[in-house]
């Protein structure tokens, strides 16, 4: 094994020892950190040319969030596994600090629905248990820097292989992705709508038919976008209000980069489903298109409850699936977390676990106390009582703090 570092001497000096894979599997471990997304742009735009599990592992995403973000490269993390010197697997890695103890995680948050080491699937999958584990032990083994590496939300099945994150440290199943799969809309709506559900659509489309013109259309990046994005996270802030739910992306300051990632040549293919009511957007679905699949970041709809008996956000729905399948779309993620749209919708369910690493012995105790917090916060999210309770006392923790409310924050946007 090798360990080579860019631009990283005054925090990592170089490492370099000898190892190769375990006997029943050929090849020499090499491993290369470096703190700048240039330098594995190569590697990453070849690991993902033909599909990703999420936006979380497109180059174009993950660029755009850092220059966005203005981190630091100290706090940046790129790790590529090599066999034989050709590269098999990238780690992209933020140190952020949580609770004042400093932690390697993935770049965004839950901004997307599941995330997973960029890799070269079949490859790794040829590696066998004690290869892959070799290698993920050779990859987070050249980290210094932070206690723990926590990668969450990752599939237990990629790329058509199963258990290909197994030695990736300690594991949570805690939450499942829905997706919808099919080669056509007929084939969509064959399976998933029986003769009543056909009815209950059609019969909210008549109601929202009666209240004017509905017009349907899909905006791509600078078509105008920006102008039906603000109208999206208007319509969430009021959303997220009247559920007493602390609005993320206001406090989080998050609006700015999606108003990005829409902009003319971000790289980031953003895919704006838009239905309108006499010329106002009553739903939209922000959505990020990678290849044949498509990913629904976000959604919202009119908070207008004479429109809401139209179902207006069910039916921009509706019309999606009548339409991107046949466009080329063959997988439509909508994300982690059960809902209605999905249980009509999604007719695959992925599960997803967490995955720690504890990199020192403070590392070990914070991995063993995290993964108590992540059991508490599944069984408060099963019980409607604890989950009123947790909700009311984050909201008074951002008024004690002095959180901005915000219509001050999305004004500063």
């Amino acid at each position: 094994m090798t360990v080579n570092t860019a631009e990283l001497a005054s925090e990592q000096p170089g490492v370099r020892s000898n190892a190769t894979l375990p006997a029943m599997v050929r090849g020499d471990i090499g491993v290369v950190v470096t703190n700048r997304i240039e330098d594995v742009e190569a590697v990453w735009r070849r690991l993902t040319a033909a599909s990703i599990e999420s936006p979380g592992q497109s180059y174009d995403f993950i660029r755009l969030w850092v220059a966005h973000r203005q981190m630091p490269n100290s706090d940046q993390r790129y790790i590529v596994g090599r066999i034989d010197g050709e590269p098999i697997a990238l780690l992209p890695l933020h140190r952020k600090r949580v609770g004042g103890l400093p932690v390697f995680t993935w770049f965004p948050g839950a901004n997307a629905g599941c995330y997973a080491p960029i890799a070269d699937y079949d490859r790794l999958a040829a590696l066998g248990s004690e290869g892959r584990r070799a290698l993920w032990a050779a990859m987070t083994g050249a980290l210094s820097g932070a206690d723990v590496v926590y990668l969450r939300s990752i599939p237990v099945e990629v790329g058509g292989h199963e258990g290909l994150f197994d030695e990736l440290g300690s594991t949570l199943a805690v939450e499942t992705l829905y997706r919808s799969q099919y080669g056509s809309w007929e084939e969509c709506d064959r399976l998933q709508r029986s003769k009543s559900r056909r009815k209950h659509d059609r019969q909210q489309g008549d109601r929202l038919v009666a209240m004017g013109e509905v017009e349907f259309a899909e905006l791509r990046n600078g078509e105008g976008a920006g102008p039906a994005i603000e109208v999206m996270f208007k319509q969430r802030s009021a959303r997220f209000k009247a559920m007493g739910i602390r609005d993320t992306f206001v406090h989080d300051r998050l609006i700015g980069f999606y108003h990005d990632a829409a902009k003319a040549g971000s790289g980031v293919d953003v895919r704006l489903h838009v239905l309108r009511l006499n010329g106002d957007i009553v739903a939209i679905r922000y959505n990020i298109v990678h290849s044949d699949r498509m990913f629904c970041l976000i959604s919202s709809m009119s908070d207008d409850p004479a429109i809401q008996n139209g179902s207006p956000g069910k039916q921009c729905l509706l019309r999606v699936m009548q339409t991107v399948f046949d466009d080329g779309i063959r997988v439509f993620d909508m994300g982690s977390g059960f809902t209605d749209e999905k249980r009509h919708w999604c007719n695959v369910q992925a599960p997803l676990r967490q995955h720690y690493i504890g990199l020192t012995l403070r590392g070990a105790l914070i991995v063993r106390g995290h993964r108590a917090l992540q059991r508490a916060r599944v069984a408060i999210k099963g019980n409607k009582q604890l989950k009123a309770a947790v909700r009311g006392a984050r909201q008074l923790f951002d008024r004690v703090s002095g959180v901005r409310p915000p219509a001050a924050a999305e004004k500063s946007e």
